[in-house]
């Protein structure tokens, strides 16, 4: 359920409008009785990051940082560059 509050009540009720988004309701500011944004409580939906969870998913050649083969760097052209 929401409740639909006008901007000129906001700022006299923000802490009754806080302890009602606090029990799960959803408040609507409106401006001359437009609807202009919402007023919902935070969900903690970030998980807990974990070191390691992705160990041996990723694989790095030993060769990873050497120099292109020229066969490679002859068919690069280069006028594509921006």
């Amino acid at each position: 359920m929401s409740i639909t509050v006008n901007v000129s009540e906001v700022t006299a009720k923000f802490s009754e409008l806080l302890s009602q988004v606090l029990l799960g309701e959803e408040v609507v500011i409106a401006q001359k009785g437009i609807p202009v944004a919402r007023l919902v409580a935070l969900t903690d939906t970030a998980s807990p990051r974990i070191p390691g969870l992705d160990k041996g998913k990723v694989i790095i050649a030993p060769d990873f940082d050497e120099p292109l083969p020229e066969d490679i760097l002859n068919d690069f052209d280069s006028s594509n560059l921006v």
